[in-house]
C-alpha cells in the first residue's frame, strides 16, 4: 500500500471560489481514478501548511495510473497556479529498499512527458517532492 500525501498553502489573494474549485478537483480525483482505494482532502492542522490530501494506492501500477489520469492533470492545471508552498511525499509498507527510487521514477517520467506541468511546478514559490523539477530539484 502506498499513501500519497500532499500539503500546501494558497497564495494570498486567492479568491474563495478558486480554492473551492481546486479542492473539488482533488476530491474528484479520488472519486474517478480507479486505482485510488480511499482518499481525504481537507484542512491541514499542526504544521506550516493550510490544506492537505492523501490518496491510498495498492502498488506502483496504481500509482502510475493515478499520476497519469486526466483528472489528476486537471487538478494540477487549476490548482497549482493558486499554490504558494507545496510538499508531496509517500508512505509505504513496501519493504523493498528501491520503493522510493521507483516512486521518484514515476514522477520523473511524468515531468519528462509534460513540459507544461514541469513549468507549473517550477513556478511554485516552494516545492518539495519526488523528482522535483527546475529550481526545486535537489
Amino acid at each position: 500500500m502506498i499513501h500519497h500525501c500532499v500539503r500546501f498553502t494558497i497564495k494570498p489573494g486567492t479568491a474563495p471560489h478558486q480554492l473551492e474549485e481546486a479542492l473539488a478537483s482533488l476530491r474528484h480525483q479520488g472519486e474517478v481514478i480507479s486505482s485510488v482505494r480511499s482518499f481525504l482532502v481537507g484542512r491541514d492542522h499542526g504544521g506550516a501548511y493550510e490544506w492537505g490530501a492523501t490518496f491510498q494506492l495498492d502498488d506502483l501500477d496504481g500509482y502510475q495510473e493515478y499520476l497519469m489520469h486526466p483528472a489528476h492533470r486537471r487538478t494540477d492545471e487549476i490548482g497549482l497556479p493558486l499554490v504558494d508552498k507545496f510538499v508531496s511525499f509517500d508512505i509505504t509498507d513496501d519493504t523493498d529498499p528501491e520503493a522510493g527510487r521507483q516512486i521518484a521514477a514515476l514522477h520523473q517520467r511524468r515531468f519528462d512527458a509534460d513540459p507544461d506541468l514541469t513549468r507549473l511546478v517550477s513556478e511554485l514559490n516552494a516545492y518539495t517532492g519526488s523528482a522535483a523539477p527546475g529550481p526545486h530539484s535537489a
